[in-house]
């Protein structure tokens, strides 16, 4: 597909490739515990730690949020977010909240989608 964007009045047009994703598989056991674990309601989603690798696993999704709308599945790894490496749900709840308060919309995230690593915005705040 095309995508055009605009940058400082000027517009440019790109080709870009979507894939679908392979089938994914989530690397946490359901029953145990999640010390570092919980929900991001701000972006619909909960995660958990990613066991032996950097990033957080996406473990639910909330129909309604941010996060299904714009193409997250379960088991998608979160590598960072705002430019911050992520570990924990403390850390995307902090990353998440440092967007906020300094006014911007968006949040761009490095996210692992099977054997693809892709960059997705979501949206957060009020605006």
């Amino acid at each position: 597909m095309k995508l055009t964007v605009t940058r400082k009045g000027l517009e440019k047009t790109i080709n870009v490739t979507l894939e679908l994703p392979v089938q994914r598989e989530a690397a946490f056991v359901p029953d145990a515990p999640e010390p570092r674990g919980g929900s991001i309601p701000q972006l619909g989603l909960t995660v958990a730690p990613k066991a032996g690798t950097a990033g957080v696993v996406v473990t639910n999704l909330d129909p309604e949020g941010a996060a299904v709308e714009h193409g997250f599945k379960t088991g998608d790894v979160i590598l960072e977010v705002a430019g911050r490496k992520v570990g924990s749900a403390g850390d995307m709840r902090n990353a998440v909240q440092a967007v906020e308060k300094s006014g911007r919309r968006t949040v761009l995230m490095r996210v692992k989608s099977g054997d693809a690593t892709k960059y997705v915005t979501l949206p957060v705040g009020h605006g």
